[in-house]
């Protein structure tokens, strides 16, 4: 039987072991995350935990609706087991019909083929290879940027602190920029006192040029928010700031996942490295009648 429960009844400590051990965990499910970066979430829980769907909300103008959360690329439904079509519908018919709006992007282990989704493109690159075997796989333009960037003779610094990082972010020229609360939001991550939350940058003469967020979970290197000045592009230190965590991780039980992405420009950069394609669904409904 599939339950609601609010934020406050949930028993963490169950829901928290139930991402983990699931077969499709992803960094941005576990309760702290979301505690984080959503506005209020509830879940729907399977019997005791064996299966759990986090239901981030907000409301507006006095209507409560379904959203995905700045920072979390997927989540829908994780189990410990294989989630089949069916059990998937049972928790869709569930969510309940006080939220107007449903925008969920299930991850790439939900299966939404029969139903009406918009398909979205992720790119991982497993790291269980030596990291000769995963250089091997790099494009000439990865090869060649990486040579570039040699030549330029800096190092990745990998203890960049939150504030260094945002000053250079806020003043970095950019396509993605952020809302007022998503910064607030990311503030609040780059806060977490952990290793999972890292940052990593280059600076040359005392001065940030490229730097990068990741997030460090059991199975994922999660490359959550890239930023580098037009120097840096032209030198490649892009690539080898992606260059140095796969070589840290090599030979390890992690994947690399790159959060997309539909621009073409950057899917290719992400190829590059020999990232493979994964797809996930996202999901609208609107429950008005």
């Amino acid at each position: 039987m599939i339950h609601y429960y609010k934020r406050n009844q949930i028993a963490i400590t169950k829901y928290d072991t139930c991402i983990k051990k699931s077969i499709n965990a992803r960094i941005y499910a576990y309760s702290w995350y979301l505690d984080i970066v959503a506005d209020n979430w509830d879940v729907l829980v399977l019997n005791d935990y064996e299966a759990v769907m986090p239901l981030p909300w907000r409301s507006k103008y006095f209507m409560k609706y379904v959203y995905p959360p700045a920072w979390t690329q997927q989540l829908g439904i994780f189990s410990e087991k294989e989630i089949s079509k069916k059990l998937i519908l049972e928790f869709i018919k569930i969510i309940p019909r006080k939220f107007k709006k449903i925008t969920i992007q299930f991850n790439s282990g939900n299966d939404l083929s029969l139903f009406k989704t918009q398909k979205r493109v992720n790119y991982i690159l497993s790291l269980n290879k030596s990291y000769e075997e995963i250089y091997k796989g790099f494009t000439k333009n990865r090869k060649r940027d990486l040579s570039k960037a040699k030549r330029e003779g800096l190092m990745v610094k990998k203890n960049i602190s939150p504030k260094d990082f945002l000053q250079f972010y806020l003043h970095s020229k950019k396509n993605l920029k952020l809302h007022s609360n998503q910064i607030s939001t990311l503030k609040k991550l780059l806060s977490i006192e952990n290793t999972t939350v890292n940052i990593w940058g280059i600076k040359k003469e005392s001065q940030l040029i490229a730097c990068l967020i990741w997030i460090k979970e059991d199975k994922r290197i999660t490359y959550l928010l890239p930023v580098a000045n037009n120097e840096a592009k032209n030198t490649g230190l892009a690539t080898l700031l992606v260059n140095t965590l796969i070589k840290q991780f090599s030979t390890s039980n992690f994947q690399l996942d790159f959060e997309g992405s539909m621009i073409e420009g950057v899917a290719n950069f992400y190829k590059g490295f020999g990232a493979k394609k994964e797809m996930y669904y996202n999901f609208l409904k609107y429950n008005f009648l």
